[in-house]
């Protein structure tokens, strides 16, 4: 009988199998760390998991160009769409580094574990808003457990992986493409499997092992983001006691709304408004222990409780709001009714000193908008929100507090989960936006855009060669006064306009006209708007970056 060998013997390994088998169990040592550290993240509404952790630095690193590309792309996707690539690149780099492990040297796993929990922890120690010593735990803990799940599976799959050949009889010096010496055993003090056990039973085994150390992580990590603190509760609460405004508005009138089948709505539903923000995971903030704080370059600092601000004169405007990464005829626009309380009444009992000439918004994860002191004080319907279109602000639109300013793009006016607003100026400090591009004062630009059909569909054409298009138009704070539109850049012809609500809401307008070509295979159309001003919108294309899209909409349609 063959003398056992030593731990200090060299393992011949298969490998292939060696490194199919260390990716497989590198992809479960990630499931089992980031479960565990999301599991940890769970208990503590400060604590994170390192994966937002770093997509977090990633947004707030990347340039304006590329997040206005990532947005024309992915829409109101753009977030799932990065924490999936970051997932997906994590999940690349562990099957990596497990398949280094299995078929050289196992330290090498240990060592690109550890790599990634040091990259996790700086990012949570860096954290802008509640970063520090503590905050790096459950990445601690997660990376801590991934290591142990990476060992478990080099322990129970390598005896399988082990070629029954005596290692007196190899070679060391052998290239071989299809085995090749390992010092497995001597990495973790493996002694090689007895004679008894056979490779299938090992298999079984291991692939059990394996499949339930997934099973944990994936499960973990289903209990940490369900037992996260959510904000819903609170919420609902406040649905209860939502403030009725001194002044209602009357409902809206069907007139504002054009009879063209394939139109938006005139309100957009909360489910239906676009998001568009730096937030990774959608922050909870209760309204128990709300604070709002007016300071900066005020007379008196103010600090006001959620319960103290719904029970100011509250008030309710309609206003359209528009991001500036829209593009022409792009769909990030939507028109809500806002209730409140008056930013400039806010301001006004703050007093606002000599000099300042900048109100910063700063959300409870740190990001900040910046627009001109005026904006807030030249009478416009510029609030301090907490309801939208009839109940409290949904979570991911700014639960419990945001501002909402008519005429400004939101990412210098919108700030949504708000916690302070800061009076200051242009010259002391740089909204969040500004450093990356974009500018710092930013009126939204006069636009329309086609609604009822997208380019390169059929235009619906009845018995007598009649078609029909709308769409909306938007100037908020100046109104919309015309629409027209051209076919096949032909003259501009008008478009009938739904009735305007206020200069602050966007406006429908509908395109009734006899087809010019009924056997042509195919109609250009385009709109451009007239402001309140009598300024005609541009046909001159720009994109978002730095201070919003400009250019007319045209489709192509199909007909015939």
């Amino acid at each position: 009988m063959d003398e056992p060998r030593s731990m200090d013997t060299p393992t011949p390994i298969s490998s292939w199998p060696a490194r199919i088998a260390g990716a497989v169990s590198g992809l479960v040592t990630a499931i089992v760390a980031l479960g565990i550290a999301e599991l940890v993240a769970g208990t503590r509404s400060s604590w994170r998991s390192p994966v937002f952790d770093v997509g977090d630095r990633v947004v707030d690193n990347v340039p304006g160009w590329l997040k206005d590309l990532a947005i024309e792309w992915f829409g109101t996707r753009d977030k799932q769409v990065l924490v999936g690539s970051i997932l997906a690149i994590l999940g690349v780099y562990a099957m990596v580094i497990g398949a280094l492990a299995f078929s050289r040297r196992f330290v090498i796993g240990i060592a690109g574990v550890g790599l990634f929990g040091l990259v996790g922890m700086f990012m949570a120690f860096t954290r802008n808003v509640g970063g520090g010593v503590l905050a790096m735990i459950p990445t601690v803990v997660g990376v801590a457990a991934g290591m142990g799940a990476l060992l478990i599976g080099f322990v129970v799959i390598v005896p399988s992986l082990v070629l029954d050949t005596d290692a007196d009889d190899i070679d060391p010096g052998r290239d071989d493409h299809d085995s090749e010496l390992v010092d497995t055993t001597t990495d973790v003090g493996i002694d090689n499997r007895s004679a008894e056990t056979t490779r299938r039973e090992v298999l079984v085994k291991s692939g059990a092992v394996l499949g339930g150390m997934a099973v944990v992580g994936a499960g973990a990590g289903a209990v940490g983001r369900a037992i996260r603190p959510s904000a819903e509760a609170s919420r609902r609460t406040a649905a209860e006691g939502l403030p009725v405004p001194a002044r209602p508005l009357s409902p809206i009138a069907d007139a504002v709304s054009v009879d063209v089948p394939g139109m938006s709505s005139f309100v957009t539903a909360n489910e239906d408004f676009y998001r568009i923000d730096t937030a990774l995971e959608v922050p909870q903030v209760p309204t128990d222990g709300y604070t709002l704080t007016v300071k900066g370059m005020v007379d008196q600092e103010l600090q006001i409780s959620y319960e103290d601000l719904i029970n100011r004169e509250v008030v309710e405007y309609d206003i359209t709001m528009t991001c500036v990464s829209n593009v022409v005829g792009g769909e990030l626009v939507g028109n809500a009714r806002w209730l409140g309380v008056r930013l400039d009444t806010l301001l006004e009992e703050a007093g606002i000193q000599a000099g300042a000439n900048q109100v910063v918004g700063r959300s409870i994860d740190g990001y900040t908008c910046g627009f001109p002191v005026e904006a807030a004080m030249d009478g416009r319907n510029a609030i301090v929100a907490f309801g939208m279109n009839g109940e409290p602000l949904p979570v991911e639109h700014g639960f419990p507090v945001r501002l909402v300013v008519p005429g400004l793009y939101g990412y210098i006016s919108a700030t949504k989960w708000l916690t302070e607003i800061e009076v200051t100026t242009f010259e002391d400090f740089e909204q969040y936006w500004v450093p990356r591009g974009y500018a710092d004062r930013a009126p939204i630009n006069l636009m329309s855009r086609i609604d009822s059909i997208d380019g390169l569909d059929r235009l619906d054409i009845d018995e007598n060669g009649m078609a029909a298009v709308g769409g909306v138009a938007w100037a908020q704070t100046r109104g919309i006064s015309a629409v027209e539109v051209s076919l096949d850049d032909g003259d501009w012809q008008p478009a009938e306009l739904g009735e305007a609500l206020n200069d602050d809401t966007w406006r429908q307008w509908a395109f009734r006209f006899q087809v010019p070509d009924p056997d042509a295979s195919r109609l250009s159309i385009k709109c451009r708007a007239i402001d309140g001003d009598g300024l005609i919108q541009t046909d001159e294309r720009v994109e978002p970056l730095p201070a919003g899209a400009s250019g007319h909409h045209s489709i192509v349609a199909l007909i015939g």
